[in-house]
């Protein structure tokens, strides 16, 4: 794993997603009250962009057909069926966000 600066603290609005590219890996972070998580931003199922859909809570929702994911986790909670994308190890230095890529 390496880790990667991928934001500023500040760059990160509650509940509203920001999209980074790290070394080629589309990510999204999501900060979430103190929390901040990253995820792939492609959606499992048609390749949309997880970081201009809705959030809510803990629950992210792709634009474009409305799957539904965790961005604790990665998992995907609807449909049922839908496989997870990536999640990745975030770490908070001072005010800047480190997100761990494989």
């Amino acid at each position: 794993m390496s880790q990667v600066r991928a934001a500023a603290l500040a760059d990160l609005a509650l509940d509203r997603p920001l999209s980074v590219n790290l070394h080629g890996t589309r990510v999204a972070l999501v900060r979430v009250g103190e929390q901040v998580h990253a995820v792939e931003d492609v959606c499992g199922h048609q390749g949309g962009p997880l970081s201009e859909g809705r959030l809510n809570g803990a629950r992210l929702a792709c634009p474009w057909h409305g799957w539904m994911y965790d961005v604790r986790t990665g998992q995907c909670l609807f449909p049922q069926r839908g496989g997870p994308v990536a999640s990745y190890p975030v770490r908070i230095a001072g005010d800047e966000v480190w997100v761990d890529l494989p």
